[in-house]
């Protein structure tokens, strides 16, 4: 049986978050004007496999998407996940010159 994973936007900390059994899981980023650049992922062992990360990349991306920012996916998690979901890659500026504006 899997429990809702709850991720909470720390606007003053500029991160998303999830607080379970006295850890803390976060998704930390970086607002540039209409820019949200992801930087980095991380889950406390105590916390891996279940489905944390995923929640908290889902929440910011959501986010993203909701207020009309351009996605800059620094943190290799956010990266893989925006690859998975199709949905989502819309976010991301592509540029041919291989890099981001």
């Amino acid at each position: 049986m899997s429990t809702a994973v709850e991720v909470v936007h720390n606007e003053a900390k500029n991160r998303f978050e999830v607080s379970q059994e006295g850890h803390l899981a976060e998704l930390d980023y970086q607002r540039t004007g209409a820019q949200i650049i992801f930087t980095h992922t991380e889950v406390p062992p105590a916390l891996e496999g279940r489905g944390i990360a995923g929640a908290l990349v889902k929440t910011g991306l959501n986010y993203a998407r909701d207020h009309g920012l351009e996605v800059v996916p620094l943190c290799p998690f956010v990266k893989g996940y925006i690859e998975r979901k199709p949905e989502y890659q819309a976010l991301v500026k592509q540029e041919s010159s291989g890099g981001f504006a």
